[in-house]
C-alpha cells in the first residue's frame, strides 16, 4: 500500500529519474517537466506533496507554487522546493510564495525521504491536535455551563424548582434573538448569559426576598437593588459573556415606556439583550408552575405579552415572539421533560 501521492516537477529527466528511484517504492508518483502540466496533474490527482524545481522554462518554480496555492487551494498541497539555487534569498522567496520546505541539490536520498515523511505526518498530527483542542474546548464549555448554572441558581436560591427554568428561559431568549437577526454565535452567547440575570438577588436580605406578603415602599427599593448588584458582580470579568450578562442583569427590569428600574431607561436606550430577556423571563414565569400559583396556558401568556407591547416590552420583539408560537411550545415541552427527569432523579 502506497503511503501517499507525490508530484515531481523538474525540466531535467535525470533529476526526475533520481527522485523516482528514491520514492517510487513507497509512493504513487506523477511527473511533469513544466509548470502548466504540473498544475493540470495537481488538479487531476490531488497529490499530498509536490517536489518542485525552481529554474524551469516557461513558468518558474515560484510561479508554479503560487498557482498551486491559488488554483488548488482546497487540496492544500505541501510544496517542497528541490533546487540548485542555494542563496538564502532564494530560500526566503520560496517560503514567501507558500513552500513548506527547501532541499538543495545534489539531493541526499535519506534527506528527501525524511522531509517527505515529515510532511505526510503533519496533517495527521494536525488532525490529532484539532481533536484534542476540540475536546478541551468541549470540556471547558461544560465547565462554563456548570458554573453559569450554579451562579444562576444562586440568584434563585429560595425557589423550589429544579433549576430548569433558567435554561428554558435562556432557550426562549436565544430563539427570539435569532428571529431578531442575531448571529448564531451571538445568540448562543445570549443563551449562556441570560441565566445570570437575577444573580444580584444573592445580595438581597432574606427578610425582603422571602417575605410572603407585599413589599412596602422601603422593601421594594431594597429589592430593586438586585439589578445593580448583579451587574456589579458580573462586571468584574472582562469576557464578552460576562459583559453581556452584566448588561442583562442591569437592564432586564427596564420597560419600553420608561417606567422600569433601575435607570428608568426607555425604548432603544435599553440594550436589546435586556429587551429580549425581559420577554423570555416574563413568559417563562407566567407559564411555570409555582407553589403559590398554577401555570398560565400558552394562550394566556402570549396574550399578556401582547398586551405589554409598547408599555413593558419592545413592540417589534413582541411581534416576532408572537410569530414563534410553535417553536416556543417546542422549547417549553423539551425543557418540561427535562424538569420531570430531574424531579425523578432527585
Amino acid at each position: 500500500m502506497k503511503l501517499g501521492k507525490i508530484l515531481l516537477v523538474d525540466d531535467e529527466p535525470a533529476n526526475l529519474a533520481l527522485l523516482k528511484g528514491i520514492l517510487e517504492e513507497d509512493f504513487e508518483l506523477f511527473f511533469a517537466k513544466e509548470g502548466i502540466r504540473a498544475i493540470e496533474l495537481a488538479q487531476e490527482h490531488a497529490p499530498d506533496i509536490a517536489l518542485l524545481d525552481i529554474m524551469m522554462p516557461g513558468m518558474n518554480g515560484y510561479e508554479v507554487c503560487t498557482a498551486l496555492k491559488k488554483d488548488c487551494r482546497p487540496l492544500d498541497i505541501a510544496v517542497i522546493f528541490v533546487t540548485a539555487m542555494s542563496d538564502i534569498s532564494d530560500e526566503a522567496e520560496g517560503f514567501m510564495v507558500g513552500a513548506v520546505d527547501y532541499i538543495a541539490k545534489p539531493v541526499s536520498p535519506a534527506l528527501v525521504m525524511a522531509r517527505v515523511q515529515t510532511q505526510l505526518k503533519l496533517p495527521r498530527m494536525n488532525i490529532s491536535l484539532r481533536k484534542s483542542v476540540h475536546q478541551q474546548v468541549d470540556q471547558h464549555q461544560r465547565l462554563l455551563e456548570t458554573a453559569i448554572e450554579m451562579l444562576g441558581e444562586a440568584g434563585h436560591y429560595n425557589d423550589t424548582d429544579t433549576g430548569v427554568h433558567i435554561w428554558r428561559m435562556a432557550a426562549y431568549a436565544k430563539a427570539l434573538a435569532t428571529a431578531a437577526g442575531w448571529s448564531e454565535e451571538d445568540s448562543r452567547l445570549l443563551e449562556l448569559a441570560a441565566p445570570l440575570h437575577d444573580t444580584g438577588k444573592i445580595g438581597i436580605p432574606d427578610s425582603v426576598l422571602k417575605k410572603p406578603g407585599k413589599l412596602d415602599r422601603e422593601e421594594w427599593e431594597i429589592m430593586k437593588r438586585h439589578a445593580e448588584i448583579g451587574a456589579q458582580i458580573l462586571r468584574k470579568s472582562d469576557s464578552p459573556l460576562f459583559y453581556l450578562a452584566s448588561e442583562i442583569a442591569q437592564c432586564h427590569h427596564e420597560k419600553w415606556d420608561g417606567s422600569g428600574y433601575p435607570g428608568g431607561l426607555s425604548g432603544t436606550d435599553i440594550p436589546e439583550s435586556a429587551r429580549i430577556v425581559a420577554i423570555a423571563d416574563v413568559f417563562d414565569a407566567l407559564t411555570m408552575k409555582r407553589p403559590y400559583k398554577e401555570p398560565w396556558s400558552i394562550e394566556e401568556a402570549f396574550s399578556a405579552i401582547r398586551e405589554g407591547a409598547g408599555r413593558h416590552f419592545d413592540p417589534e420583539l413582541v411581534r416576532l415572539f408572537l410569530t414563534m408560537e410553535d417553536g416556543i411550545i417546542e422549547i417549553r415541552d423539551q425543557w418540561n421533560r427535562e424538569e420531570e427527569f430531574r424531579v425523578i432523579s432527585y
